[in-house]
């Protein structure tokens, strides 16, 4: 099992900054990949950044490219995502994710060498309790 477990949410202003951090535990050994994921009311769910855990190779929905970083610090095992220029259409839940080696969401034909698919939230196992981020104008 991995366990995870996010923090950073909060509400701010269009054109304003936000970090959110996960705290990542357990079995980490099992994954290949980790991210985020968002959740607006009345929508689906959305990947939004994923990183390999060996290569630290990312990967990025088109919406927010340029605007987001993904990183990871190994030995505090926490995953960031750095959230800049936001936009009201980024208000949503943000969950953490990560998948299982078997059966997840790593591409290794990807760009880089191998990266971690966004499309299919199902290939993620793992996922926190959720953060809220609320960008109001």
């Amino acid at each position: 099992q991995v366990q995870l477990v996010e923090s950073g949410g909060g509400s701010v202003q269009v054109g304003g900054s936000l970090r959110l951090s996960c705290e990542v535990s357990g079995y980490t050994g099992l994954t290949n990949c980790i991210g985020w994921f968002r959740q607006a009311p009345g929508k689906e769910r959305e990947g939004v950044a994923s990183i390999t855990t060996t290569r630290g190779h990312t990967a990025y929905a088109d919406s927010v490219k340029g605007r987001f970083t993904v990183s990871r610090d190994k030995e505090k095992n926490t995953l960031y995502l750095q959230m800049n220029s936001l936009k009201p259409e980024d208000t949503a839940m943000y969950y953490c994710v990560a998948d299982h080696f078997q059966g997840g969401a790593y591409w290794p034909r990807g760009p880089n060498g191998g990266s971690c698919r966004l499309a299919l939230s199902r290939e993620y196992s793992y996922w926190g309790q959720g953060t809220q981020v609320t960008v109001s104008s």
